[in-house]
């Protein structure tokens, strides 16, 4: 419904934008034939036809016009793209928000809730097989609506870590923030091609998916702030079990830069960390079963890949450092071995392998000491970034920790954390916090607060790849494990387990269709019609009779006594519930939900189906 005064346009904010800044406040006008969007702090406006989604900007003039009551208002945060479908396009939108913190003075948002606006009218002229299609892609966009994780600016380009933002250009500085923006951390760039076309650079914002925690507290009646900022990669986008290792051009599942930035007294440092899959062609298929076996994929351009990943790296941060916390049994130990022997190929890359699970077994998080006195000169020769409130570099970072386990979530996270304590002591230490012997671990109060900012980065990071909270929190909150933390450890795990075998595939569909890699195109063929049949439209039924099967044997057992031919239906029920499982166990991975666009695994760059 119209508001009573929906008839006068709303005044516009007294506070211009500045140059480069995107829109902050929005009003979206539904009209019968039509989408309007327009700026409530600037003059720009834009429609979209909900005939077939053709973009058209308007004049001031155009956008100050009188809605009228056939037209519903209600006030947006952002555009986050558009996405063309079969039956005509879809705009993504920003409902609500919430106030994340502030990043180099600049407010940050979490994205709360989205929601597709559909300009779909050319669904009644498509074939029967295309509305199927089309159904099955709105239900993907009605996924990627609740997408976890998600942060953006209207002022600053987050993508950018504080030591390469620092050395841009005044000019590049003034662009639009798309155009500022690294492109492997904007999580809805396929999303924004059309808006760049329309030339609606007021309306354009990056989105990063990764974690955004900051705490203020006193050290020594100084305020001193701690900002964890974590940058997922979109380059091989997916979920846990569906996206594993590298793909040709070396870009790899998982991939996160994380920043640690520490404000006193006007100083500001930036400690970089990443994490990523290993950068070999592998794959974890999920089958039922509660850990499916690894299987590396043999092939020619191993090698080149594994190069393409540490050259990109070292390009972009210098000397890498490579801490592979994988195990050395079963097929984690054969995957390890394969690694590292390929890293023996690599000059200049250190790498060096540290058993977790063994060293640190029992889960005592201080044996990470261990791994700390390798890398500690290194570490320190890498050193971070300061600068003053000047802007003037004091200290640059000239290298990066690349941290991995086999998901590089509960592992690699708890070895982060301790890898950032260290350097936060040194951060502190040389902006004058803390004397040359002091630790921040003298503070029961301040050690608080750091672990939680880390437990809580692990968790957002876990979600959005597994699905799930991050296993082993309590090795960071406390340094050891507790049966608080066993129980939510095994809860975890027991979400992770379901997720990824009855839930990941259409949730990887979600991530191809939106990321990019899937790219529908009219008058393709069906990605669905395979002439076969949904193996796992048939898994409730296969479990009802195992559960009916199981309940039948029991009862007729204990009837036995009382006539013989209770013993005969027992062994029925009981060799038709043995048959079930053998036959669900056999064919276990047929049952699972298995993506259908892109299929398990793809190690190519994004394509168009054809």
């Amino acid at each position: 419904m119209a508001s009573a005064d929906a008839d006068e346009a709303p005044l516009l904010s007294e506070e211009p934008l500045c140059p480069g800044s995107c829109s902050r406040e929005l009003e979206l006008r539904e009209f019968r034939d039509r989408y309007v969007i327009r700026s409530l702090d600037g003059a720009a406006a834009f429609a979209v036809a909900r005939s077939c989604g053709s973009i058209r900007p308007l004049c001031p003039e155009e956008a100050a016009a009188g809605t009228g009551s056939d037209c519903k208002v209600s006030r947006i945060y952002g555009v986050v793209g558009i996405i063309r479908l079969l039956a005509g396009s879809y705009v993504l939108v920003i409902t609500s928000r919430k106030d994340a913190g502030s990043y180099q003075g600049f407010p940050v948002y979490h994205v709360n809730s989205m929601k597709f606006l559909c300009c779909n009218e050319a669904i009644k002229h498509l074939t029967p097989q295309e509305r199927r299609d089309e159904a099955y892609f709105m239900s993907l966009l009605r996924i990627a609506e609740t997408t976890c994780g998600l942060y953006y600016s209207y002022d600053r380009d987050l993508t950018l870590n504080l030591q390469r933002a620092s050395k841009l250009t005044a000019g590049r500085i003034h662009k639009p923030l798309w155009k500022q923006a690294d492109p492997r951390f904007v999580w809805n760039k396929n999303l924004l091609e059309e808006l760049i076309e329309a030339k609606l650079d007021e309306f354009i914002i990056p989105l990063i998916q990764g974690s955004f925690q900051s705490v203020q507290f006193t050290l020594k009646d100084r305020p001193v702030r701690i900002t964890l900022f974590s940058r997922r990669c979109n380059r091989r986008l997916g979920t846990r079990m569906w996206r594993r290792g590298a793909n040709l051009e070396g870009a790899t599942a998982n991939f996160v830069e994380t920043e640690q930035l520490v404000e006193y007294e006007g100083l500001t440092s930036s400690f970089i960390q990443v994490r990523g899959s290993i950068p070999l062609l592998w794959e974890q298929i999920v089958d039922l079963s509660y850990k499916p076996r690894l299987s590396i994929i043999e092939h020619e351009e191993t090698p080149k890949v594994v190069q393409r990943h540490f050259h990109d790296l070292s390009q972009r941060y210098g000397e890498t450092i490579v801490i592979d916390l994988t195990g050395k049994r079963g097929d984690e130990g054969d995957l390890s071995n394969a690694f590292a022997a390929e890293m023996d190929r690599i000059p200049g890359v250190r790498y060096i392998h540290f058993d977790f699970h063994h060293v640190c077994g029992g889960g005592n998080f201080d044996n990470l000491q261990a791994l700390y006195n390798q890398i500690e000169e290194a570490i320190h020769k890498q050193g971070y970034f300061l600068m003053n409130t000047k802007g003037e570099i004091l200290l640059e970072q000239s290298g990066v920790v690349r941290s991995n386990c086999i998901d590089c979530l509960d592992r690699t996270n708890v070895t982060q954390n301790f890898l950032a304590r260290k350097s936060l002591d040194s951060q502190l230490q040389r902006m004058g916090a803390l004397l040359s012997s002091e630790s921040i671990s003298l503070s029961d109060n301040i050690n608080d607060i750091f672990k939680k900012l880390w437990v809580e980065h692990g968790d957002e990071l876990s979600l959005e790849y597994a699905g799930s909270y991050a296993l082993k929190g309590d090795l960071v909150r406390y340094g050891r494990q507790t049966l608080p933390g066993l129980i939510k450890d095994g809860m975890s795990a027991l979400s992770r387990y379901y997720l990824n075998n009855f839930h990941d595939g259409v949730r990887q569909d979600a991530l191809d269709l939106i990321s990019g890699y899937y790219t529908v195109s009219q008058g393709s063929s069906s990605p669905f019609h395979n002439g076969g049949f949904e193996s796992s439209s048939y898994l409730p039924v296969a479990s009802a009779i195992i559960v009916g099967g199981i309940t039948a044997t029991t009862f007729t057992l204990s009837q036995v006594g009382r006539n013989a031919q209770h013993l005969i239906s027992s062994i029925i029920c009981a060799g038709l519930t043995v048959g079930v499982v053998a036959m669900v166990k056999a064919n276990g991975k047929q049952f699972c939900s298995r993506p259908r666009l892109c299929g398990p695994s793809p190690f190519i760059l994004p394509f168009v189906r054809n």
